[in-house]
């Protein structure tokens, strides 16, 4: 076969996951009510927060713009995880299916720098709490929102194109979403260069990321230790405990999944893996920040009350 011929395939097919035709039914239905409730969940915190005077500081405006990129996030693949739950492997052209993978990974990336700039908020708050509405002005919020975000989508053009670019020989997609790794399986040329190309740009972001958040809580568990009182150091994790949780839930597994050893993707595991970060940790998230949080279920609290101020207004 030719370099031509290589290059003209217009489909792939999505494997996705093979339950039995008996449980086919039941997993369509428990992963769409998941993907519902996290939307809704995550819409949820974008309204509270946006409609609640008591939520108008730093941390709630980046629990607001995690929320929304969520929304974007799991709609990305989910809708692909269902197609192959209720019918089984389902094709995708190849111009999808690239499109699928840039805007994947770009909110992946973004994701991982705005966990980021979240915990130099909690940093800024704990440790420098004179100067913290100062350096955390509304302008600098919107400045570092919009940075993780531009950031996130040009740094995603790397692995994205050099995957788009690539020859293949076969068709069949093992995962429920076009991905790096099962891509490269079925190109008919050699992609050791371009997996250390990637390992590098997802390790370096993701690596980068995580020592800096790492440093920051380092610098956070020091200034709580100097608190006084036992109330107050409880007080200051409890801020943190949330954004924790996250952090854990999202870098463990993607480290795991594309800088992790060669046997994960070899026995699919990655596949399961992924669903972590792509479904499990978007609809957690509104949970833990609400749930973990006592600001929000204030919030959460003083919100029917709303409704009926809004409903008896003329």
């Amino acid at each position: 076969m030719d370099h031509v011929n290589h290059t003209r395939i217009q489909t792939f097919v999505l494997a996705g996951f093979t339950p039995s035709e008996t449980l086919r039914p039941l997993a369509f239905l428990g992963t769409l009510c998941v993907y519902l409730l996290t939307l809704a969940g995550n819409f949820f915190i974008i309204v509270l927060v946006k409609t609640d005077s008591g939520l108008s500081t730093p941390m709630y405006f980046f629990i607001s713009v995690l929320s929304f990129l969520e929304l974007w996030y799991v709609s990305t693949t989910v809708p692909t995880l269902l197609h192959t739950l209720l019918h089984g492997s389902s094709p995708i052209s190849s111009a999808v299916c690239f499109t699928q993978l840039y805007v994947f990974h770009s909110l992946g990336v973004i994701e991982c720098y705005l966990l980021c700039v979240m915990a130099l908020d909690r940093y800024l708050a704990i440790c420098r709490p004179l100067h913290y509405h100062a350096l955390m002005s509304r302008q600098v919020q919107q400045w570092l929102a919009g940075a993780t975000w531009m950031t996130g989508f040009s740094a995603a053009l790397v692995p994205a194109s050099l995957t788009a670019t690539l020859p293949y020989c076969l068709r069949q997609v093992a995962h429920y979403f076009c991905d790096l790794a099962p891509l490269m399986r079925l190109a008919c040329v050699d992609t050791g260069w371009r997996a250390q190309v990637y390992i590098m740009v997802i390790g370096f972001i993701t690596t980068c990321n995580l020592v800096i958040i790492l440093g920051l809580y380092g610098g956070i568990l020091k200034a709580v230790l100097k608190l006084p009182s036992g109330a107050s150091r409880a007080k200051a994790f409890s801020t943190c405990s949330s954004h924790i949780t996250v952090v854990i839930l999202f870098f463990g597994s993607a480290f795991i999944v594309y800088v992790g050893p060669p046997v994960v993707h070899a026995e699919g595991r990655d596949k399961l893996l992924s669903l972590v970060y792509t479904f499990l940790t978007p609809f957690l998230n509104p949970i833990i920040y609400t749930f973990r949080n006592r600001e929000v279920k204030e919030a959460v609290k003083r919100t029917p009350q709303r409704i009926r101020n809004i409903l008896r207004k003329p």
